[in-house]
C-alpha cells in the first residue's frame, strides 16, 4: 500500500485516505490558446516508468493538495512538498538523482 506523508497537516497518509490528481507542474492552457495548446494540456502527459511527480488530495484529513515525487515501478516515495512550488524542492531531486542520475525535472 502507497503510504505518503502529508506536508501540510504531518500525518503520514495511507493510500485509501488520499485522492489522486494526475500529474504534476502541468502548464494549462484555456482560452485565448491555440486548438494545438489546449489539446496538448488535455491528452498529453508523461507517462514514463520510473520517478514521476504527481498531485494528491488528502482526503480523509485535513483535505488539502500536495505534490509527491515517486517511483511508479518501485512505488519508493522520493518525499512530498506543497503544491505551491513550482518543482520539487532540491532535497527531493537530490533522493531520485541518487536512483536515477540522468532523470531531469519534466518541463
Amino acid at each position: 500500500m502507497l503510504i505518503l506523508p502529508c506536508p501540510c497537516c504531518g500525518l503520514e497518509a495511507a493510500e485509501i485516505e488520499l485522492a489522486p490528481g494526475g500529474e504534476a507542474h502541468l502548464k494549462r492552457f484555456g482560452p485565448g490558446s491555440s486548438d494545438a495548446e489546449f489539446e496538448g494540456y488535455l491528452f498529453n502527459r508523461h507517462a514514463a516508468k520510473g520517478p514521476v511527480l504527481e498531485r494528491w488530495r488528502h482526503a480523509y484529513g485535513c483535505g488539502k493538495w500536495f505534490l509527491a515525487a515517486r517511483d511508479s515501478v518501485t512505488m519508493e516515495v522520493y518525499g512530498t512538498y506543497a503544491a505551491r512550488l513550482p518543482q520539487p524542492p532540491e532535497e527531493i531531486i537530490a533522493r531520485i538523482r541518487a536512483r536515477h542520475p540522468d532523470w531531469q525535472v519534466p518541463a
